[in-house]
């Protein structure tokens, strides 16, 4: 028994937010929900926490309607900030926690733990409005987890955290994950789907347009991506004499570069074509590879290939790149 979103729609006016949209997420999963801004992520997690009604289908989780279940069933961290400005962090921890029927001792001892645990004990006794944008973050993060809840749902988790904060948030999903908890996130940061999820689905305009197990979603797209760099030199471009000369020695059809960088280029393969081709021109024209991978597309890819643009706020930009191998590389 999951997670179970089956034919969902939800419509706002003239505007059809959701359509008939399904899906379901196992217990114990960590679960990529994606989307771009608008795709109706954040309507469907309402919805399944029945802050809004669907206008059909219905969702269940362990084989029961949502309206049938407990609210401590439910963790959620929105997007938007929460938390009331003018009141002490530790007060306002211990309160939400008090409002799912935890004891106020506990609320308060566990509430501790977790502040000391994200490096921001000493917020306990300052107002919400004092801390930074990440550090509210990361206290919202817990007002959402006091209760112990068996399903907790987050709207880009990740937003105005630094590396080492995302890392510390990263650590506490595994942990919930490993104790049998459901995670349901929505993210534009396709790196942490990539480490944290094992399944995804991805909504554009409303509807589900692919979804499942990453790996599957992987290698349905049929897409073949080829890694490779040149030894003593990031640059596919140096050749064995140090004369730049782009990517001239590599040539023919059903060969796209997707990123050039300093440290590997990042080549399509298109169906059909062998990717050991790209391996015997090196041999042929005495380039030396310190890496040559065979990959499945990554989720970035797979999200453009079926959005159309990466994701508008995202902090890292693919840089894809169509030239045809063979042609001059602007």
């Amino acid at each position: 028994m999951s997670l179970v979103v089956d034919s969902v729609s939800k419509r706002f006016g003239t505007i059809q937010a959701l359509d008939a949209i399904s899906f379901s997420v196992e217990p114990g999963q960590v679960f990529a929900f994606l989307g771009a801004n608008g795709a109706g992520k954040t309507t469907t997690m309402r919805i399944i926490l029945q802050i809004l009604r669907a206008d059909a289908g219905t969702v269940t989780w362990l084989g029961k309607p949502t309206d049938r279940l407990p609210r401590r069933t439910w963790g959620y961290l929105p997007e938007e900030r929460g938390l009331y400005p003018r009141m002490k962090v530790l007060d306002q921890l211990v309160f939400f926690a008090n409002l799912y029927g935890v004891a106020r001792a506990e609320a308060a001892r566990e509430a501790r733990e977790w502040l000391e645990r994200f490096r921001i004990a000493d917020a306990a006794d300052r107002r919400a409005e004092e801390l930074s944008k990440g550090n509210q973050q990361k206290v919202q993060f817990i007002a959402g987890i006091l209760h112990d809840p068996e399903v907790l749902l987050m709207d880009e988790p990740f937003v105005g955290l630094d590396p080492v904060n995302v890392g510390l948030l990263k650590e506490a999903f595994l942990e919930l994950r490993d104790r049998g908890r459901t995670l349901v996130l929505s993210t534009h940061q396709m790196e942490m789907v990539e480490e944290l999820c094992e399944s995804m689905v991805i909504i554009d305009h409303g509807r589900i347009v692919v979804g499942g197990p990453i790996r599957e979603v992987k290698r349905r797209s049929g897409r073949r991506i080829v890694r490779l760099a040149v030894e003593g030199d990031g640059d596919i471009g140096v050749s064995h004499e140090g004369d730049h000369d782009g990517l001239g020695w590599l040539k023919g059809d059903g060969l796209h570069v997707l990123r050039e960088g300093e440290d590997y280029t990042e080549l399509e393969v298109a169906p059909g074509v062998d990717p050991g081709s790209i391996l015997q021109q090196a041999v042929a024209h005495d380039i030396h590879l310190s890496r040559f991978e065979i990959a499945d597309p990554s989720i970035e890819q797979i999200f453009i290939e079926h959005v159309g643009a990466p994701p508008p706020d995202e902090e890292r930009k693919l840089g894809a790149r169509s030239a045809r191998l063979g042609e001059p590389v602007a």
